[in-house]
């Protein structure tokens, strides 16, 4: 059940595919519970991982981790591929992705791309622009690429983070949006970002608008 959702899998997160924290439960939900693991907010509980350099300006070029990828398709993906010969993937018709910045160790966001109905889907890579002016981050432990998803047909609502090595620029300025946090544990909250309709199939990807939206700050 933990398995049969969708996580980030590059940049790699902490608790991710291939990292020595991996438990099978990265692709589940904030606040999904099992007898092994509890995903926890912030950045499912997991401590601090593998570290990436990226650098302000630079465009990251995401990719998602799907529930019925075997390993040859996380080595070839993303890919079009037949309709009739895909992987399964529980991306519950789509909805809002996010993805910001932390400087706090997930303590704050600064929100830096957005795409939705069709996000995530592991048939695609999903282009997000570092920000040309952001200043940089480099202390242990605390710098952060996060992925936040609210599911379109599930009260659903997942945080993946990838710890960085930030290199940006003298006197630069932290984008000033944050993200959209959901708590659906209630069960009392509506799903209302906009999906796709499509539970399992690939869907048509990001949009060429969409991509510049993201490559030129509109989100």
């Amino acid at each position: 059940m933990a398995s049969a959702h969708m996580a980030m899998l590059s940049p790699v997160p902490r608790g991710g595919v291939g990292t020595k924290q991996y438990n099978g439960r990265i692709h589940a939900f904030i606040g999904f519970k099992d007898s092994k693991y509890t995903m926890r907010f912030p950045c499912g509980g997991y401590a601090p991982g593998p570290v990436t350099n990226m650098r302000a300006g630079q465009t990251i070029n995401v990719r998602f981790y799907a529930s019925g990828m075997k390993a040859n398709d996380i080595r070839s993906q993303p890919k079009p591929t037949s309709p009739n010969r895909q992987f399964s993937q529980a991306r519950h018709g789509g909805g809002m992705c996010e993805f910001s910045l932390s400087y706090d160790n997930g303590k704050t966001f600064h929100l830096i791309g957005r795409y939705t109905r069709t996000c995530p889907d592991a048939y695609y890579e999903w282009p997000v622009k570092i920000p040309d002016n952001v200043p940089s981050c480099t202390e242990k432990n605390k710098c952060l690429f996060v992925w936040t998803w609210t599911a379109n047909i599930l009260p659903q609502w997942y945080m993946n983070c990838a710890d960085i090595r930030l290199t940006g620029v003298k006197n630069g300025r932290r984008p000033s949006k944050s993200i959209q946090i959901v708590d659906f544990r209630p069960h009392r909250m509506r799903v209302t970002a906009a999906g796709d309709g499509t539970k399992h199939r690939s869907s048509t990807g990001p949009s060429r608008k969409e991509i510049n939206d993201n490559m030129n700050g509109r989100y």
